[in-house]
């Protein structure tokens, strides 16, 4: 038995953190991961996709040089091995150097096994035993693959090994019409594939508000992307062509046929190898490890971060799971998860910068509501760049004059957006970022402009 001041259980966003955090105050800490030091978003998520989209951004702007005065000679060609190289050399370069970082660390032990619990405080890695009075647990989630008809008569892929493709496919057919889903198809459309994305429900993006998902919609057809959405019987089957993904939908054909499949329909937690029966660790229904305000786990001394307890399914709130942690654990803080103001981005092109509730969700509150909205059209900076798509919108109570939430489909909308999150998260007015000047000629400069024009929600 090897004893510890704490364990953690794997290296995503929060793991290597809490671990700088727990050593750096005199904790012996033994970190355990089974695969690839660095989590999702290094290996299969953020790094990788967005170093993807970087290429594919930059193919779209190549056939659009013509139109800034930029006269190329020669046909515009995609090098999808050396696009496929880069992204790997990026991914590789974080992983190496976070699992460096742990190696490094004085006062952590590295277990490159895999974990499972033998008890509340007993961990077993291999042919050891390892116990402490504190154990987080970071591992992450994976792709979830539907039990469709015929899925088991097909080959597909998932976000993990569509990294690894090296050649363009002929005709991309992507299940799943949401974040995953929808940034690989206008990737791999811009590379020079055909793609067909194919949703359940009736709108793209089906969290968001209905004018929201429209525009990315009209977004991504304008590329030649095809949509087909409310497919509410999907099967899939072998073809010559590769595969038949057969659909029932409103309109369209019965089936579309592809080189290549992708299923984006979602993710679950890697919680089912780790026994935590045996430490009485509770989950709910999807297996997400369930947590408190503090992300405590109903056993005392036991934690979960990131992905795995349902309670963010992104880089940033990972991080900020280890933040609350380290806060109230070595600093004397009560921080809690449900302070955080929801905030995240689609990384389509241009991107959706979304925070706090949709106008949906505001709706339903019963609240009295405040909303304005402007087109990206009169956004100074999108007509220079000639990138006009989209919208923004914003929502506030008009009792409070607090911003509930607000979304910017357009150029710079996933960073604009930061300006409406700091003002929820000082719980300031709205009229304070309405009265306030910023730079010219940027994206957030039309904010203040749109919360000049907030309208009851009755004149909308």
């Amino acid at each position: 038995m090897k004893k510890f001041d704490a364990i953690i259980i794997g290296a995503g966003q929060a793991g290597p953190s809490l671990a700088g955090k727990l050593t750096a105050a005199g904790f012996t800490v033994a970190f355990i991961e089974r695969k690839l030091f660095g989590g999702t978003c290094v290996n299969t998520g953020c790094m990788p996709t967005k170093t993807l989209v970087a290429s594919a951004y930059a193919a779209h702007l190549a056939r659009r040089a013509a139109d800034y005065g930029v006269v190329l000679d020669g046909a515009i060609r995609i090098d999808i091995k050396k696009v496929k190289a880069r992204a790997d050399a990026v991914a590789a370069n974080a992983r190496t150097g976070v699992e460096n970082y742990l190696r490094g660390m004085q006062g952590c032990t590295v277990f490159a096994e895999h974990a499972r619990f033998e008890g509340p405080d007993t961990v077993r890695v291999g042919e050891d035993l390892l116990t402490a009075p504190r154990i987080f647990i970071n591992v992450g989630g994976r792709a979830v693959v539907p039990d469709f008809p015929g899925i088991d008569k097909v080959p597909y892929l998932t976000n993990t090994s569509m990294l690894a493709l090296d050649s363009l496919p002929e005709h991309l057919v992507v299940v799943g019409g949401s974040y995953v889903g929808l940034e690989f198809a206008q990737m791999y459309r811009r590379f020079g594939a055909q793609v067909t994305v194919i949703e359940k429900a009736a709108h793209l993006v089906a969290r968001e508000d209905e004018d929201v998902s429209e525009s990315i919609r009209e977004i991504l057809v304008r590329e030649g992307v095809a949509v087909r959405t409310s497919a509410e019987c999907i099967s899939l089957a072998p073809h010559e062509k590769g595969v038949s993904v057969g659909v029932n939908c409103n309109e369209g054909e019965p089936a579309s046929i592809g080189s290549h499949l992708l299923l984006a329909v979602g993710r679950r937690p890697n919680t089912g190898d780790l026994g935590l029966e045996k430490a009485g660790v509770a989950t709910d229904a999807r297996g997400c490890i369930t947590v408190d305000d503090g992300l405590a786990t109903n056993v005392p001394g036991i934690w979960a971060l990131g992905d795995c307890n349902g309670r963010g399914a992104f880089t940033h709130t990972a991080y900020n799971d280890f933040e609350i942690i380290a806060a109230n654990l070595l600093d004397g803080e009560r921080r809690r998860l449900s302070d955080r103001i929801p905030a995240y981005a689609l990384y389509i092109d241009p991107p959706l910068g979304r925070v706090g509730m949709t106008e949906r969700e505001a709706r339903a509150s019963g609240r009295p509501l405040l909303i304005g909205s402007r087109p990206m059209s009169r956004v100074g900076r999108a007509v220079e760049k000639d990138e006009t798509q989209g919208f923004m919108k914003i929502i506030v109570d008009a009792g409070t004059r607090r911003i509930l939430g607000a979304s910017i489909l357009g150029t710079g909308g996933d960073e604009a957006i930061h300006g409406v999150l700091d003002i929820m998260n000082a719980d300031a007015p709205y009229e304070v970022l309405e009265r306030a000047v910023p730079i010219h000629p940027t994206v957030s400069e039309l904010i203040p402009t749109m919360l000049n024009g907030l309208r009851p929600i009755e004149e909308m």
